[in-house]
Formats: structure tokens, sequence, C-alpha cells
């Protein structure tokens, strides 16, 4: 598990420390640097899938991510022509990555790279093997067919980045049970990972029921829903006939249910187009996954996800160690363009010991105004 990421001259950041728990919230406006943290954990492994990391340097424009070119990639106050990233796992085990800046090139070229203890060996953490999933805030829309991928699917056992891989992934692997027993839905009978994303997915939609079927003459897969009535089931409805955010959210739920102890889930806005309970819903899986032993990373700006981790910890789903949250926040008068990064403590009645301005407030802001 990371323990610390370590930034220096890349981005937003001249320099910051962040200290990641088993669940960890990323928070704060738009364009303050949220997005930059979890590109620094991308970039690595991005860089290490194409053969560029540890001997020849950090690769900007790949599957995860596309920076550019060293300019869009070194910090507009930084000292030093490099970029550095130090992270450190359980143990005290750390990692030292050091890159030239090369400015009209989208490879940043090895400075150095060191380790604290030569025994151990980063690239067989979950940051750079198989256990890891990454969904970004942008994710496959409802289609008729999605695409198929052997090789993503039973090989790397992923999603991909977009959920591109999920209905392929719910059809290959729909009767295997769920990995982690805790976060098998109380009103299940069984483990199988189809039941658990009927049950799940039910906070979301009342009744819905999941079918997923390969198309191999096709390569594709074909993703239906049905729904539950006093006479039985409907008829199957296509994805494009459902609402957006069931089959938005589904790859959430999925990589949530299927991570092992061990895994390292970074995702972006899990609360896209859900209803307050389904965010709930989300926050609490997440909860009990971290709780687990899944290091789970996500960016949000959903009061009802940052609400139903302060519950789990008060209902003691998730201990207030295992819970780190970082609000993101720049002042816009001073001279530099610079981030500040504050965490707000959670204790163990899920209660928050600072709430700095522009921290999930604006609920509260404008009730100020109606109330007037």
């Amino acid at each position: 598990m990371i323990t610390s990421i370590y930034i220096k001259n890349f981005k937003a950041f001249k320099e910051a420390e962040i200290s990641p728990a088993n669940l960890t919230l990323f928070t704060g406006l738009n364009g303050m640097g949220k997005t930059t943290a979890i590109q620094s954990l991308l970039l690595l492994r991005q860089s290490y899938e194409k053969k560029t990391l540890p001997d020849k340097g950090l690769f900007l424009k790949g599957d995860y991510i596309d920076i550019g070119n060293g300019k869009d990639a070194y910090s507009m106050y930084g000292e030093d022509d490099c970029i550095c990233f130090e992270l450190e796992w359980d143990e005290k085990n750390e990692a030292f990555f050091k890159f030239s800046y090369a400015s009209e090139s989208n490879l940043q070229p090895v400075k150095s790279f060191e380790l604290k203890d030569s025994s151990f060996d980063p690239f067989t953490t979950s940051l750079f093997n198989k256990n890891f999933q990454y969904l970004q805030a942008e994710r496959l829309s409802p289609q008729t067919f999605f695409p198929a991928s052997t090789y993503h699917v039973e090989d790397l056992h992923s999603l991909g980045n977009k959920g591109e891989f999920t209905a392929h992934f719910i059809a290959v692997t729909q009767r295997d049970p769920i990995p982690i027993e805790r976060l098998r839905h109380p009103k299940t009978k069984h483990p199988a990972l189809l039941s658990q994303l009927d049950a799940w997915l039910g906070e979301v939609v009342p009744g819905v029921r999941l079918s997923s079927q390969v198309l191999s003459a096709m390569n594709l897969v074909k993703l239906s829903y049905k729904f539950e009535t006093a006479e039985g089931y409907t008829e199957e409805f296509r994805p494009v006939n459902v609402g957006f955010g069931l089959t938005y959210v589904l790859p959430v739920v999925t990589a949530i249910l299927t991570a092992k102890v061990g895994d390292l889930l970074i995702i972006e806005n899990p609360e896209s187009h859900l209803h307050p309970a389904g965010q709930a819903m989300i926050g609490k899986l997440c909860a009990l996954a971290a709780e687990s032993g899944v290091q789970v990373i996500i960016e949000s700006h959903s009061d009802h996800i940052l609400n139903s981790i302060r519950v789990a910890v008060k209902q003691k789903i998730l201990a207030p160690e295992h819970a780190a949250i970082y609000f993101f926040e720049r002042d816009i008068n001073a001279k530099e363009h610079k981030v500040d990064i504050i965490q707000p403590l959670i204790d163990e009645n899920g209660r928050l010991d600072k709430k700095p301005d522009g921290f999930f407030d604006e609920w509260g802001k404008q009730l100020d105004k109606l109330i007037k």
C-alpha cells in the first residue's frame, strides 16, 4: 500500500507531499491539482508499461494520460531542471524517481532512480502489476454493444480506463465469487459477481437485473437490463434505453466488487450521473473495500461521497486512521500560481477537525441566501 507521495516540479506542484490511506479522497474546486496528484501515479505506471521506466525516462503520452511535452509537465515556478516523484510503501520501502527536463520531448530522460532498500522491487507492487484498476472521469456511455478484449479481461484483469471492457469482464466472470466476503450485499445468498452486481445496483435502480453475453463472431458484447415487477421481470432493455447513470456507474461497482486484498483502485468522479442515494452507496462500498485491505483513491466533488465515508467511520465500517481527505485550493491573490493542500482529519465519530472555505459548503451558502 502506498503511504507517501512526494511531487516536485510537476504541473500545479512546485512541491507537494500526500500521505494516502486505505481510502483517500481528493477534492477541491476545479483546476486545483486533484487530477495532477493522480497523474503522478499514472505516469509512472504508464512509463513502466511502455518499458521506459526505470532505464529511459518518464513517458508523457500513452494509454493512461497524454500530457504533451516536457514544457506541459514542468511546473511554472519549478526549481532545478528535473521532475521528481518519491513514493513510500508499507514498511518504509521507498523509491526515488528523478527525470531531467526536456521541454520539447514527450519523454523526460531518467536522471536517477534510487531505492532506500536495494532488496525492494517497487515494480512488484500494485501500482505496476495486474492488481490495479484505473477508471477515468470520462467513461464509456451506454451503447447497444460494447467492445470485447480477451487480452484486457483475461490477461490484464482490466476493465479498461473508460470501463469499456466491463461488459466483457462481467460475461466472463459473472459466476465467480467476489474475492472479499465483506463486500457481499447483506440481502444476497450467493457470492457470485452477477448476483452481487444486481444487489448493489439495486440500491440505485430497485429490482434491476443484468445480463451480459459475448457475441464471439462479432467480437462484441451485448449488455441488457431487466426490471422486477409484481408479475416477474420485464423484457430486456438495451443500455441506451435505460437511465444513463446505471451503465456509467457499472464499471465503478464492478471494479470495487472484484478487487482483491492489496489491489490499488484509482477512480475519478465515481458519483457521476447518480442520484444522492446511489452516490452514498458508492462511498459505502469504497469504505468496505478499503477496510478490507484494498487501497482506494478517489477524486470527487460529491458531498454525499464525503458524508458516506464519515458515516462509515462512525458506524465502525472504516477505521478513522484508514481514511484520508485532501482539499486542494489556490489563493488567487498570491504572486505564484501554486496549490495548497489541506487535510481535514476525521475522528471516530465521523467529525472533521476543519472545514476550509469551499470545502463542501455550497449547500449551506445557498441555504443562507434562501432564508435571508
